[in-house]
């Protein structure tokens, strides 16, 4: 009795044992199951805020990006994208340009040659035609890869298009040139033949503007690929001329006067000088005439030419 008695009692105390420690096993599965679907929350919000947070920083970027694109697209002056008879937009959308009108683009870093400014373009180099008796200059040439783009500014009358009849002039002595429609309007295309008997095809551009025409002959791939980035480099860099025609009085087709290139740099020297200049001579002008009333105390300057007559000896 006794035996099964204590055996019963040890038996009970195990039991209990084991139910309290599933109790206790069941209670930490909870308890880990509840930690673990908390930090599951919480990761989530956190994954959830912190996509939340890229994709807002990923669109203020895009819209920046865009803005900055827009804002780009908006101060940059472009060119007609297909080739037309007419070009009635110059001076409103599309240049070159000239000097007093208001859409024009900035040419403070411009290379001034008198007659145009001309803008930067990486990778151009500039070879400037002079007459070799008087070494006045009468135009220049940039070169591009493998393409070239000869700039000559005339002066036209006030009212009258020169583009349409220099354009007739140029069909009527060249029997193989031919005109089309181009981005800048009807151009001419002339093969010409080069040192060595090659023959090279040439796309001569003309614009009209206020009391001037810009003149540009394409050569090279600029002439003959119209799709080719050298040519779009090109027909932008024409269009971002500026030219000033200047007060001169010029018969029609004279060439508009030129000079050396000036850098930016150079201009900025020379104001500043002349600057300096003008400031000295009006802190160094003399008076000639008092305003207001003279008084005792105000002292001048008189400016004369007469000189010291012969003494004379006094008679008694």
């Amino acid at each position: 009795m006794g035996l099964f008695g204590f055996g019963k009692k040890k038996h009970n105390k195990d039991d209990d044992e084991a139910e309290e420690k599933a109790k206790d096993t069941e209670a930490k599965d909870e308890d880990s199951a509840a930690e673990a679907e908390d930090n599951g929350t919480d990761a989530d919000e956190d994954a959830a805020k912190d996509s939340e947070s890229a994709e807002s920083e990923d669109t203020e970027t895009d819209s920046d990006e865009d803005e900055d694109a827009d804002e780009d697209a908006a101060d940059e002056h472009k060119v007609p994208d297909e080739p037309r008879e007419e070009y009635p937009d110059r001076g409103e959308l599309y240049g070159p340009w000239d000097i007093e009108e208001e859409e024009a683009p900035n040419y403070d870093e411009y290379l001034d040659m008198g007659a145009y400014y001309l803008p930067f373009m990486p990778g151009i180099e500039l070879r400037v035609k002079a007459n070799r008796a008087s070494g006045q200059v009468l135009g220049c040439t940039i070169s591009y890869k493998t393409s070239s783009l000869e700039i000559e500014a005339l002066a036209a009358p006030k009212t009258l298009s020169l583009w349409d009849g220099v354009r007739e002039d140029l069909l009527a002595a060249n029997p193989k040139a031919s005109k089309e429609p181009g981005i800048f309007g009807t151009e001419i295309k002339l093969p010409v033949v080069v040192k060595g008997g090659k023959k090279l095809i040439t796309r001569i551009v003309g614009v009209d503007g206020p009391r001037w025409m810009l003149r540009g002959i394409f050569s090279g791939r600029a002439a003959t690929h119209p799709e080719s980035p050298e040519t779009k480099a090109l027909n932008q860099f024409f269009s971002d001329i500026v030219v000033d025609r200047g007060e001169e009085p010029l018969a029609p087709r004279d060439v508009i006067p030129m000079h050396a290139p000036v850098s930016p740099e150079e201009r900025r020297k020379a104001d500043e000088a002349a600057a300096e200049a003008e400031k000295d001579d009006k802190g160094h002008k003399i008076p000639k005439r008092i305003k207001g009333p003279f008084v005792a105390d105000q002292q001048t300057e008189v400016q004369t030419t007469i000189s010291r007559g012969p003494m004379f000896s006094e008679l008694r």
